[in-house]
């Protein structure tokens, strides 16, 4: 046991420069199938929302593939669990069930790659790393996340790292995702107990530099829920914990506080744009998991809001702060071309909160700036850094702007796509 850490660095080391597989530039967008259909295997039943090919190849289907969600971004399509017989075929590849997935997973990927869109799955065991990296490129997956579960904390410690490697040397683009930290903790502590024996606490026990290095994607905290109080948790942790994750995160290195639950039951409207607005300024990747045949309106608008996809993909791709807490948040989030993103989000529950402020208040430097309202569209003009307004915010809540310097002449290139 005492050679195990020795091995963890060296595996570590050797994976450090294979990474490098260019994607994930901005963070990925898409679509998950876990928290809206989870487990629900009762194809006989329900056969229209079992976890199957068909809920895939109906939730995507031309007409839905092109009903704006292509083009505002959303082009990953992930099968979360449940997808597989659990049994190897002779050669020890990963097969799909049979009954649920006729086709194979190929056939899937080749139907959603036809409609320009990406397909992603989950991955478990790390007993046949090469083999499952192989079988992902042969199918033509484009993305892999592995959670580890059936393994014990050595294979993590080796796994983890190799599968990144392994991927790479398919010759195939495949993006990589590690899990909630409660497990890549098990062998990330391995590397601080060598720098710090008196223990820190459970969350920030991880290196994300080193996760950074071998994979596109980390969660960092619980599933999420169809429920207001599990997004705050997660909001809560995130930043609270932002001096050690903000400057994690950037182009191909993202950390995730798992999905979009707009369009569920669990959110209303101004809660919608909320979670809309937070996963867009902390830079975090969109992946809706919701029922998108039955979309409500509003739950489309807040998911295809122009605004708030182009904050959450600027090229910079930096991580938003938390600036104040108390009553009403505020965010803040620098952006290219010298503009930025402001969130002021509403705690309350009782009764709308108007706060009285100034951008020199936020930090802002002495100048004359815009501020576009992301959901509502007007544009704030004649703004000084020292003039005061009022942000009114309703209960549970969200005021999104993107804040831009005035300039007499306006570079085509500083225009936001979203005032077009």
């Amino acid at each position: 046991m005492k050679l195990l850490p020795v091995i963890f660095l060296l595996a570590l080391t050797s994976a450090t420069s294979a990474l490098d597989n260019g994607l994930m530039r901005t963070p990925p967008m898409g679509w998950m199938s876990w928290e809206r259909f989870c487990c629900n295997i009762d194809c006989e039943n329900d056969p229209k929302n079992c976890i199957s090919e068909n809920l895939f190849r109906d939730t995507w289907q031309t007409d839905l593939a092109e009903d704006g969600w292509k083009e505002m971004g959303y082009d990953h399509v992930m099968i979360d669990d449940y997808w597989s017989s659990l049994l190897r075929d002779k050669d020890g590849r990963l097969q799909p069930d049979q009954q649920r997935f006729p086709g194979g997973i190929a056939k899937l990927a080749r139907y959603l790659h036809d409609r320009g869109l990406k397909l992603g799955y989950p991955g478990t065991t790390l007993d046949k790393i090469e083999t499952d990296a192989q079988t992902s490129a042969s199918w033509g997956v484009d993305f892999r996340e592995l959670d580890g579960c059936y393994s014990n904390e050595e294979e993590q410690q080796k796994g983890y790292p190799l599968m990144s490697k392994a991927l790479n040397a398919t010759g195939r683009p495949i993006g990589y995702s590690l899990p909630c930290q409660k497990q890549i903790k098990v062998y990330v502590n391995v590397f601080v107990l060598l720098t710090n024996t008196h223990g820190v606490s459970f969350f920030l026990q991880v290196n994300y530099t080193l996760l950074g290095e071998i994979c596109n994607i980390w969660r960092n905290y619980d599933d999420t829920q169809d429920s207001w109080d599990i997004v705050q948790d997660i909001t809560d942790w995130f930043f609270d914990n932002q001096e050690i994750l903000q400057p994690e995160a950037g182009p191909g290195r993202w950390n995730d506080p798992d999905m979009l639950i707009i369009g569920n039951v669990g959110l209303g409207v101004d809660q919608s744009r909320s979670q809309m607005a937070l996963w867009a300024i902390m830079a975090a990747p969109l992946i809706m998991s919701n029922n998108l045949r039955t979309l409500s309106s509003e739950a489309r608008a807040i998911l295809q809001n122009r605004a708030a996809i182009a904050i959450n993909q600027d090229p910079m791709g930096i991580q938003g702060r938390r600036l104040r807490g108390g009553h009403v948040e505020v965010y803040w989030q620098p952006l290219s071309q010298s503009a930025s993103s402001l969130v002021s989000l509403s705690r309350r529950q009782d009764m709308a909160y108007h706060c009285h402020t100034s951008l020199a208040k936020l930090n802002y430097t002495a100048g004359s700036y815009e501020a576009y309202d992301v959901f509502t569209g007007k544009t704030l003009s004649g703004l000084s850094a020292t003039t005061e307004f009022t942000v009114s915010t309703n209960p549970s809540g969200v005021v999104m702007w993107y804040v831009y310097p005035k300039m007499k002449c306006v570079p085509i290139a500083v225009i936001p796509p979203f005032h077009h």
